[in-house]
């Protein structure tokens, strides 16, 4: 795991070599076929010959849980272990990795409930909705990615079906067939920084524009309300000069793996490595773990 621009992806796939095994991702922007510039989704020259699994796995359309990817990951990773003892997981979706690591409880949905929280999305905006959340759930509302409308959707949607936080339905803890290890590549902050803004100026150039601009149609997606697209749909609808949503976007990215890190500093057992560690210390270290 990793803040976004870390460099997971070329790491991922030096281990996929290295044990001779596929990749999972858990980058739960990654999974979505019309979105490949603006999520930084690697490319068939990046994955090296190396299998990637859930890169392109669904629409922007689909209505796609954590706990949905749990069954589907697990899944994926039982047909994998026929053929290799170990598989990499990689992404910078702490909610997702947790889903196949720990487990999700079996949460109660609510179609309807969900419709009326997006349609006050769109009507009021999602300050409303944070200030719900804080109200019936501020454990989960210190957690999540507040800028995000479908985790916040999915959390308010919970706690008006079940009446209790969603927080107290979150025990996960799984059991599992398979031990994990945990690895987080650990940046200084001003160089990831100065990667993210590299990053955004290299995503301008291949296109991201006219990527944009071919979803601006379905713009009011939860899957489209992500940092890179809903900046440039500010710009088309006149919100802002293209120089300042591209500003936005930097500053937006920055904010995001700010609370990444976060996110991966709460997690138990993570080994936090630096960019230039070698396949074979992290090698040791996974023998090691496996002995404990």
């Amino acid at each position: 795991m990793g803040q976004t621009a870390s460099g997971k992806t070329a790491l991922a796939v030096k281990l996929a070599k290295y044990y001779n095994t596929e990749v999972i991702s858990c980058d739960s922007r990654q999974f979505f076929k019309e979105m490949s510039i603006g999520t930084a989704k690697p490319s068939i020259k990046e994955m090296d010959g190396i299998p990637h699994h859930f890169v392109n796995h669904i629409s922007i359309t689909d209505h796609y849980t954590a706990g949905k990817f749990e069954e589907d990951a697990i899944q994926q990773l039982e047909t994998i272990f026929t053929r290799a003892s170990t598989a990499i997981m990689v992404g910078g979706s702490g909610m997702y990795a947790q889903a196949v690591i720990h487990g999700i409880d079996d949460i109660p949905s609510d179609e309807a409930i969900r419709t009326q929280l997006n349609e006050r999305l769109q009507n009021e905006g999602i300050e409303s909705l944070q200030k719900e959340l804080l109200e019936l759930d501020p454990v989960f509302y210190n957690k999540v990615d507040q800028d995000n409308p479908q985790r916040v959707i999915r959390a308010l949607e919970v706690c008006l079906a079940s009446g209790k936080p969603y927080s107290d339905l979150r025990s996960g803890q799984k059991e599992r067939v398979f031990q994990n290890i945990n690895f987080a590549i650990d940046w200084d902050r001003e160089a990831l920084y100065e990667r993210i803004n590299l990053r955004v100026d290299q995503m301008v150039s291949d296109g991201l524009l006219e990527e944009a601009k071919t979803l601006y149609p379905k713009r009011d997606l939860n899957a489209l309300q992500t940092v890179g697209y809903k900046e440039l749909f500010a710009h088309f609808d006149g919100q802002c000069t293209l120089d300042e949503a591209i500003e936005s976007i930097k500053q937006n990215t920055r904010r995001f793996a700010k609370r990444q890190k976060t996110w991966f500093k709460k997690m138990e057992d993570v080994h936090w490595i630096k960019p230039d560690t070698n396949i074979e210390t992290i090698s040791d270290i996974v023998k090691q773990q496996m002995h404990a």
